[in-house]
């Protein structure tokens, strides 16, 4: 064998094992990017307009399985209270165990006595249309209401309940991270809040994203490499066979 076809050899032995090594590693990234987002998340059907124009009647999110004692003050949450009807509802928190909550002072939410200024609802839109009392939040529980403040059943629609329309925090089943259909993407964490202490960090959708995405890649590209590399090395060796062809023969 000639210097050349042992040199071809030797890169087409190293360009296999690469190829190999990239397609197994492709498929523990996306094989694990899929198990991770299963076990990290579930998908849900938002089925009213009560979360417009954050989240829209029919769009699909997919909500971070968290406890209940790690939501904060601005979550999208998805929770079912058997007192308010035996369904799985999509709200906003805004207040939380031992916040006073009312509204409205100029047209906004007040927390603690604090003005809250809510960037997720449209422009010059006042916080509510109608008074709330001032409320204290009881431990342990939540006061949610929907980004579109003048159709929403929330806490509102619920004040005259044992516990002044706020819901438990052990009813939580999860905190929404994204819309991904239509695709919106993720959801902004809410700033407003921050005055009054905490605000919640986007889950690993993002990382698990890529991870999904990088694997399929790899799957791809891995696989891609022995038909292209079957195909220059058959080029090469036609080109070296014309070369070396004697002359008089052409």
């Amino acid at each position: 064998m000639s210097r050349t076809g042992r040199r071809d050899e030797g890169r087409g032995r190293l360009g296999s094992m690469l190829s190999g090594l990239a397609v197994a590693l492709g498929c523990v990234l996306f094989l694990g990017g899929f198990a991770w987002a299963a076990v990290e998340y579930k998908p849900y059907l938002v089925p009213t307009g009560s979360m417009t124009p954050t989240i829209d009647a029919g769009d699909r999110v997919l909500a971070q399985r968290v406890d209940g004692a790690d939501v904060e003050r601005g979550d999208v949450i998805v929770f079912e209270d058997k007192t308010w009807g035996d369904m799985l509802l999509v709200k906003r928190v805004v207040a939380v165990g031992g916040d006073k909550v009312a509204c409205c002072t100029a047209g906004k939410l007040t927390v603690n006595g604090k003005e809250i200024r809510e960037s997720y609802l449209p422009a010059d839109e006042a916080a509510e249309n109608k008074d709330i009392p001032s409320i204290t939040v009881p431990k342990g529980r939540l006061f949610v209401l929907g980004d579109e403040r003048s159709g929403s059943l929330d806490s509102t629609a619920h004040l005259t309940d044992a516990y002044s329309g706020t819901v438990a925090r052990s009813a939580v089943q999860g905190r929404v991270d994204a819309v991904v259909w239509p695709w919106k993407g993720m959801l902004a964490r809410p700033t407003g809040g921050k005055v009054l202490g905490p605000v919640s960090s986007p889950g690993p959708l993002v990382p698990v994203t890529w991870a999904v995405a990088v694997g399929a890649l790899l799957i791809l590209g891995g696989g891609a490499y022995g038909p292209v590399a079957a195909r220059l090395a058959k080029r090469r060796s036609r080109g070296a066979a014309r070369r070396e062809e004697p002359v008089g023969a052409r």
